[in-house]
C-alpha cells in the first residue's frame, strides 16, 4: 500500500515506510480502532458498575413500609447517582469523539456504494432530527461495504445496530428521567430506583454492542487491506 506522506510503496509484511519511517495507515487505523474499542469497554464497565451499585439501592427499599420511608434520606442516598449518569455522559462524549475520528476514516476506507456524503459521518450526529436517525445508517454502511455479506448477514449486521442506537436513545432518555425523579414517596422512589438501573443497562448494553461494531469493521477493513 502507498505511504500516505512520501507515497513510496510500503511492504504489507512491515509496520512503517521504508522511505520516510511513517506509520502506515493499516497500522494507524488498526490504533485507532483499539482506543475506541477499550474507551468503550470502560464506559460500559462504569455503567454496569452503577447499575449494580443502585440494584442494592432498591433492596432497603423493598422492605421499607409508608411508616418507616423518609424521603430526605433517599434523596441524598440517590443524588450521587445523578453525577454519576453526569460523568458518564461526559466520558460517552469524550469516546464518541474518538469514535467520529474512526468512523470517519473507516467511511473513507469503505468501498460503497455510499447514499450519503462523507460530511455526514459528522453532521449526521449535530443535526436535530437527523441525529435521530442517521448515524445508525452510516455506520450499518460502513460495515455491510466493508465485507462481503450474504443477505442473513446483513440483515444480522443491522440487528446489531439497530440494538445499539435503541439502547443509545433508552439510556439517554432513561438517565434524565432519572435525574428529574421524584423520592417524595415510597413508590416514587422504587420506580426512581428501578429507573436508574434500566437507565444504567441500557448505556452498558449500548456500549458493549458498538463495541462489536467497532471491532468487526475494523478486522473487516484491516483484512481487506492486507
Amino acid at each position: 500500500m502507498p505511504c500516505a506522506l512520501c507515497g513510496d510503496i510500503i511492504p504489507t509484511e512491515v509496520a512503517r515506510c521504508p522511505a520516510c519511517g511513517a506509520w502506515a495507515r493499516r497500522r494507524d487505523f488498526r490504533a485507532v480502532g483499539v482506543a475506541v474499542f477499550m474507551l468503550l469497554g470502560f464506559n460500559a464497565f462504569i455503567a454496569l458498575g452503577s447499575g449494580i451499585s443502585l440494584l442494592r439501592m432498591a433492596h432497603p427499599l423493598r422492605g421499607a413500609t409508608h411508616d418507616t420511608y423518609d424521603p430526605d434520606v433517599t434523596g441524598r442516598a440517590l443524588a450521587p447517582y445523578t453525577d454519576v449518569f453526569l460523568i458518564c455522559g461526559i466520558m460517552a462524549g469524550v469516546t464518541g469523539l474518538l469514535y467520529l475520528g474512526w468512523l470517519w476514516r473507516a467511511y473513507g476506507q469503505s468501498p460503497g456504494p455510499h447514499r450519503h456524503h462523507r460530511a455526514w459521518v459528522v453532521l449526521g450526529w449535530l443535526c436535530p432530527v437527523v441525529n435521530l436517525w442517521l448515524p445508525p445508517r452510516m455506520v450499518y454502511e460502513v460495515w455491510v461495504n466493508s465485507g462481503r455479506y450474504r443477505t442473513a448477514e446483513r440483515q444480522a449486521a443491522g440487528l446489531v445496530v439497530a440494538a445499539w442506537w435503541s439502547c443509545v436513545l433508552a439510556g439517554v432518555l432513561l438517565a434524565r428521567a432519572f435525574a428529574h425523579g421524584s423520592v417524595e414517596t415510597l413508590a416514587e422512589a422504587r420506580f426512581d430506583v428501578h429507573v436508574g438501573v434500566a437507565a444504567a443497562a441500557c448505556q452498558a448494553l449500548a456500549a458493549a454492542l458498538c463495541m462489536a461494531t467497532v471491532f468487526h469493521i475494523t478486522r473487516l477493513q484491516i483484512a481487506r487491506d492486507d
